[in-house]
């Protein structure tokens, strides 16, 4: 996706499903979470009042228009509260409600709010959106997520010629540090750690989600299929695949080494229309989180 703060708003029915679940499951562990999206949602309404009472041009003014103001209201909200402690109100809500250390993000990155990007058709790739209802994340949080799965990321990256952790900050933007991963009906996990999404070539199973792509700009809902594999280590496997097998991906594999250019390169070659992708992965790299995971993992 307690959900990690920076996966976005709640404002859909999926996430308001998800929060209410981890609320039930864990009142104590959800608690941080709730702090911070209600943080989320007083910024919303204060940024709402502004808005009112500085009214726009007439004549630049129009349904489009606000529109957009209120999807860029929106995407500030989010950053405003999920970053650092934010504006400190999520911090004092759980310790009034005795919930001890304030919510802290997972990561110095703010994914858009279910902000899903469609990459190419041939090689299918997108990202994940969380699965709506979904029930309790696969993975405790960072620690658990990058123990899980380090030996798979460096399996990969070997493959590929860069690092794991590379890998891994790719994953945690796509998943949520493994609390957004795409479920099956039956809930099981399609151990989708990369957003790849199940073309018509693709011969596997797949799960539908929905999802959020950015289309000439603009951030549409949609409904999208993604694969579903057996086990995280095919799922590792298959993003191998994908970068190897399509042309487009050759830049990046070409500057695999460093993970700086690699990221960029990604972003240029349209694995996700997420303009911000390649710098969003850069910062879960460089981030606070990561690295205090690899050190106490000893990585």
């Amino acid at each position: 996706m307690s959900l990690p703060a920076s996966s976005g708003l709640y404002a859909d029915l999926g996430g308001l499903d998800a929060l209410r679940l981890a609320a039930r499951r864990d009142p104590a562990g959800s608690l941080p979470a709730v702090a911070r999206q209600f943080e989320s949602l007083f910024v919303q309404q204060m940024l709402k009042a502004m808005r009112a009472a500085s009214p726009g041009d007439p004549l630049f003014d129009s349904q489009q228009s606000q529109f957009y103001r209120e999807q860029f209201d929106q995407q500030l909200a989010v950053q405003l509260s999920g970053q650092g402690n934010g504006l400190g109100l999520a911090e004092a809500i759980v310790r009034q409600l005795g919930g001890g250390q304030a919510p802290q993000s997972p990561g110095t990155s703010v994914a858009l709010p279910r902000t899903r990007r469609e990459g190419a058709a041939a090689a299918g790739s997108g990202a994940v959106a969380a699965t709506a209802g979904a029930a309790a994340p696969a993975f405790a949080g960072p620690l658990a997520f990058v123990r899980s799965i380090w030996e798979h990321a460096k399996a990969a990256a070997a493959e590929l010629g860069t690092g794991a952790e590379v890998l891994v900050a790719q994953a945690a933007l796509e998943t949520g540090w493994g609390r957004q991963v795409p479920r099956r009906t039956d809930g099981g996990s399609s151990h989708n750690l990369f957003g790849i999404k199940a073309g018509q070539q693709w011969p596997g199973a797949r799960v539908a989600v929905p999802t959020l792509e950015f289309r000439d700009g603009v951030m549409r809902r949609e409904q999208a299929a993604f694969r579903a594999y057996d086990s995280l280590a095919e799922g590792f496997a298959d993003y191998v695949n994908v970068l190897r097998s399509s042309p487009r991906y050759r830049p990046a594999l070409e500057a695999a080494a460093d993970p700086q250019r690699y990221a960029a390169a990604l972003q240029q070659a349209g694995y996700a229309t997420d303009p911000g992708y390649g710098a969003k992965i850069r910062s879960i790299l460089q981030g606070d989180t990561l690295q205090s995971v690899l050190g106490q993992l000893k990585l």
